[in-house]
């Protein structure tokens, strides 16, 4: 099992589009990246630094990281900073964290070929890891639980996984 962190803008959408992934084993919505406490969420709301993020615990037999990773581009735009649809601020900051350096030379070649196809330097950080806190549960699967809750991820890339 590999982990891997993704800060793509609002984490409700990104975790329901990453569980429909074969492979993907397991994700957490939380907070990363900040000063190194445990925000609530109306802490993050008020820009306490940290970046929605997904945990996401997959399985490299099944899922490659590059594979994951192209899932995740799918879905951002990696040009906006500090934004992603109609969310703006720093927690919805874009941001691949990884925990496992050998993890980067496959995130650094996924980050060269979209740079080239953006034609100029993506907003989406690429960085260790520095701290991840669970959000609270209610954010947990929250669009399983609210299905017409917003997201900037349209509603046909919930339905394109392989998962029965």
């Amino acid at each position: 099992m590999k982990t891997i962190y993704l800060a793509g803008g609002c984490f409700w959408g990104l975790q329901k589009f990453l569980d429909q992934f074969k492979g993907v084993e397991r994700t957490e919505v939380g907070y990363a990246n900040g000063p190194d406490f445990a925000p609530s969420y109306q802490e993050v709301c008020r820009s306490s630094g940290h970046a929605e993020t997904v945990k996401v615990d997959y399985d490299e037999d099944v899922l490659r990281l590059e594979t994951l990773l192209d899932y995740y581009f799918m879905v951002i735009d990696p040009l906006s900073y500090n934004r992603q649809g109609m969310d703006m601020g720093v927690q919805y900051r874009t941001g691949v964290f990884y925990t496992d350096e050998a993890q980067l030379p496959v995130i650094r070649r996924v980050f060269e070929r979209e740079t080239q196809k953006a034609g100029r330097e993506l907003a989406v950080l690429c960085e260790p890891l520095r701290n991840f806190f669970s959000a609270e549960e209610y954010h947990q699967k929250y669009l399983e639980k609210n299905p017409d809750g917003y997201c900037h991820i349209p509603r046909r890339f919930y339905e394109m996984g392989d998962k029965a």
